[in-house]
C-alpha cells in the first residue's frame, strides 16, 4: 500500500509555488475573500483509514460539487425517468453557457452544467416533505459528519449575483422542462451550492461512490450498484466541465470540481480524495488542486485505467 500521508505532504509541498497563480471566483462576493493560500488534501480508504495535510480540516462552500448529492437525490427518486429530461454527453463548452440549451430544446447536456443541475434540481424538489432538509439529511450521512450544515451568506450572494442562472432557468422552462417556479428551482440551486464541506468531510462523503454505492459509516445502500457506476462515469466524462477531457488524460479517475475551489475524486472499491485550493483556473477548476491530483495519481501509480 502507498504511504499516503507522505505522499499528500509531498504534494502539498511540491504545489506551493502554484497558490499565487490563477484567479479565486469573485464573481460571487462571498468566495473572493478566501485566501488564496489556504491549501488542504485528504485521502479515506475503503477500510475508514484517514490521512490528511494542510487545510483539510477548514470547511468551504463546496458549490458544485453538490451536483453529485442532488443527482444521487434524483436517481433515488425517479431512476433512469431522469435522462428523459437531462443528457448524459459533455458539453464542451462553459458550465453556464445558455448556447446548447436553444440548439437542444433545452434539454441540457447533461447534469453537471449549471442548466443540468437546475433541471436535477427541479426533480429533487419533486420529492416532499423538505427537499432541503433532505439533501442536508444525504450530505450528513455519506460524510458521517452531523455538523454540516449550509452558509446563508454564500446562498445569498448568488441570489443577488445569480442572474446568468436566472436566465437558465427561465429559459429552461421556456421549453417546459421545470415543474416548479424558477423561484423556487433557483433558491433550492443556490441553498446546496452554499453547502460548506471541509476536505475530510468530502472524502468521507463521497466514498460510497467506491463502494459501490454502500455507505461505509451507516452500513446502508445510498444507490445501487449500477447507478454508482453511471455516476462515476459521469464525474469522468463531464465533472471537470469542458476540462474532463484533460482530466481523464491527466489524473485519471473521476472526478467532481467546484468553484470554492475544490475537487473530489473516487478510485472505485479503494478510496476517495478531495483537494481544496481556491485559486482556479481558465476552466472553473482549482489551478493547485488539479495539479494535487494529478501528482497524487502519479505518485501512487492509482488510476481507473
Amino acid at each position: 500500500m502507498p504511504d499516503y500521508q507522505a505522499i499528500l505532504d509531498e504534494i502539498r509541498e511540491e504545489t506551493r509555488p502554484l497558490l499565487c497563480q490563477g484567479h479565486v471566483a469573485d464573481y460571487i462576493p462571498r468566495l473572493a475573500g478566501v485566501p488564496r493560500e489556504k491549501f488542504g488534501m485528504a485521502v479515506v480508504t475503503l477500510d475508514g483509514r484517514l490521512y490528511q495535510t494542510g487545510d483539510a480540516d477548514e470547511a468551504f462552500s463546496i458549490q458544485s460539487i453538490s451536483k453529485v448529492y442532488t443527482l444521487t437525490q434524483a436517481l433515488q427518486s425517479i431512476g433512469d425517468r431522469l435522462w428523459q429530461r437531462v443528457g448524459r454527453e459533455p458539453s464542451g463548452n462553459a458550465f453556464n453557457s445558455l448556447v446548447q440549451l436553444e440548439l437542444e430544446n433545452g434539454l441540457p447536456r447533461n447534469p453537471f452544467i449549471n442548466a443540468g443541475a437546475l433541471v436535477v434540481a427541479d426533480v429533487v424538489l419533486g420529492s416532499p416533505p423538505d427537499p432541503r432538509a433532505q439533501l442536508l439529511a444525504t450530505v450528513r450521512r455519506c460524510s458521517d459528519n452531523a455538523a454540516l450544515r449550509d452558509d446563508p451568506e454564500v446562498a445569498s450572494s448568488e441570489q443577488a449575483n445569480g442572474f446568468r442562472n436566472a436566465a437558465l432557468a427561465n429559459f429552461i422552462r421556456s421549453f417546459g422542462n421545470l415543474d416548479h417556479s424558477v423561484h423556487d428551482v433557483l433558491g433550492f440551486y443556490f441553498y446546496q451550492c452554499s453547502l460548506a464541506m471541509s476536505c475530510v468531510d468530502l472524502a468521507r462523503g463521497f466514498l460510497f461512490l467506491a463502494n459501490q454505492g454502500r455507505c461505509p459509516w451507516s452500513g446502508g445502500n445510498i444507490l445501487l450498484p449500477d447507478q454508482t457506476r453511471r455516476i462515476n462515469a459521469l464525474m469522468l466524462t463531464c465533472g471537470t466541465y469542458d476540462a474532463a477531457g484533460d482530466f481523464a488524460y491527466h489524473v485519471g479517475i473521476p472526478c467532481k470540481s467546484g468553484v470554492g475551489g475544490g475537487i473530489v475524486g473516487v478510485i472505485p472499491k479503494q478510496l476517495a480524495v478531495a483537494v481544496w485550493s481556491p485559486a482556479l483556473d481558465a476552466k472553473g477548476n482549482s489551478l493547485a488542486g488539479s495539479a494535487a491530483l494529478e501528482l497524487f495519481t502519479s505518485k501512487t501509480g492509482l488510476s481507473i485505467f
